[in-house]
């Protein structure tokens, strides 16, 4: 270890390489409620695209495990390192190098965080739209996670937002994938490749990502119902009509009742209502002209009362800003209460009221406690589960997973496998896309140094 050490501090200075009693707690673990904390080998802060080659020619040559790092935001157990591993930290690399007004694009550095990049973007007028609930993750760890969150009906998640990239490989070389530019049919799409790869496949130093005009007006629709069945009918016809939601999401009844009791809030709903509710549907709409926004509410208002909504209520600014804030803590909420794990699994949207069903069958099958809310616009369903002992837990979350690959979907809609749901990826998908999936790791990473036990043993 002495060796290694002297090494690093070579390429990064004493004061950025961390050992034994160093090494802050917060190093060890991210959000994932199922992973035990590791302490690494050593963690090292990187100041610059240089040190992180020449750390990774260093860990390569030696034969070191390296792991990535951003703000340890994520929910998989990605940014967990190894007890032999090297844990490279980007929260120096935390410049917004560019933000370019005309091609509407930021080129950032890994570390910087969506907060800052919001409060910079903000002064011209911009925004950048991928938002999964947390304003101090960073770009670099949802551009490997392929981040996702309440927005994404409208904007997309980030894989839809990455132009371009700047990763170090394995051995230490540097590529540039992408531009400023949205299309290419220039050979294969590395760009796309390495994101969501959870660090795996090489250590993302910059990104250029878009930017959108930001609207100045907003409004939020709060829509109990009765009955799954007339939630799920109102989905397709919100989005096939003209209002264009920016978020569009379900909230079961107790997950309603977690989340506004934990923050305090009274959304103005009458006890009747509250105690018919099955679900509720929050919408929000935008507009650069407050005309057109309420143009669209009364359309939307009269739309969901058709489809059955028990009452329709346009929510006050300040309560409508903290209801999304509350959604957005919802993890938080679900782990405070003691949730033992969450599941985020995707399936196509006209499908929810089916899979919503399988669900409550299989808890109760399971005799487990799940209860969930989810980007309804694109089929992304956040599943809390309460069941501490560890084999019943596996098979409550495999039946859940199974359930809705059955459906057409997949296992995780933005989350990522990391180290918690790689046996479940084992278990439930195609082995022969499995098989390739390994064979392009070890093109990009021959000595399996990067990310060791994310996504594969």
């Amino acid at each position: 270890m002495g060796d290694i050490a002297a090494l690093l501090v070579e390429v990064v200075g004493a004061d950025q390489v961390l050992i034994g009693d160093a090494i802050s707690p917060d190093y060890t673990h991210d959000e994932a409620l199922t992973a035990v904390p590791v302490f690494p080998l050593a963690v090292v802060r990187p100041g610059s695209t240089a040190e992180v080659a020449a750390l990774l020619r260093l860990a390569e040559q030696h034969r070191v495990p390296v792991v990535a790092r951003g703000s340890g935001t994520g929910l998989s157990g990605a940014a967990i390192p190894s007890p032999d591993s090297i844990l490279v930290s980007f929260e120096r690399m935390n410049r917004i190098i560019e933000i370019d007004v005309e091609n509407h694009v930021a080129v950032v550095q890994p570390g910087v965080t969506l907060e800052e990049l919001d409060r910079a973007t903000a002064t011209h007028g911009l925004i950048y739209p991928v938002f999964p609930g947390e304003s101090s993750a960073s770009l670099g760890g949802n551009v490997a996670t392929n981040a996702g969150g309440m927005r994404a009906i409208k904007y997309g998640v980030t894989r839809s937002q990455v132009l371009g990239l700047e990763v170090v490989l394995a051995g230490g070389e540097i590529i540039r994938t992408g531009g400023k530019f949205v299309k290419s049919s220039t050979g294969y799409d590395l760009t796309q490749l390495i994101v969501g790869s959870e660090g795996t496949l090489g250590l993302v130093t910059e990104a250029t990502v878009k930017l959108y005009p930001r609207l100045d007006h907003a409004t939020t629709i709060l829509a109990p119902f009765a009955k799954l069945e007339d939630l799920a009918t109102a989905v397709p016809r919100i989005v096939q009509s003209s209002v264009g939601p920016r978020v569009l999401e379900y909230i079961d009844s107790l997950s309603m009742a977690s989340i506004t009791s934990s923050a305090g809030l009274d959304l103005g709903v009458e006890a009747e209502v509250r105690e018919r509710a099955q679900a509720y549907l929050v919408v929000v709409l935008e507009s650069a002209h407050e005309d057109r926004l309420d143009d669209d509410v009364a359309l939307l208002a009269g739309l969901l009362s058709e489809v059955g909504a028990i009452d329709v209520y346009v929510l006050p600014s300040r309560v409508a800003g903290r209801l999304i804030e509350a959604r957005e803590r919802a993890f938080f909420v679900a782990k405070a209460a003691g949730a033992d794990d969450i599941v985020d699994v995707v399936v196509p949207r006209a499908v929810i009221t089916r899979y919503l069903g399988d669900v409550a069958s299989l808890a109760e099958e399971h005799a487990t406690l799940v209860v969930g809310c989810g980007h309804l616009g694109d089929g992304n369903v956040h599943l809390s589960v309460f069941q501490p002992d560890q084999e019943r837990r596996h098979r409550v979350v495999k039946a859940l997973l199974r359930a809705g690959l059955d459906l057409g979907g997949a296992i995780a809609g933005e989350h990522g496998v990391g180290t918690e749901k790689k046996q479940y990826l084992r278990e439930l998908e195609d082995p022969i896309k499995l098989d390739l999936m390994r064979r392009i790791k070890t093109a990009f990473d021959p000595h399996g140094i990067l990310g060791p036990g994310k996504i594969f043993d």
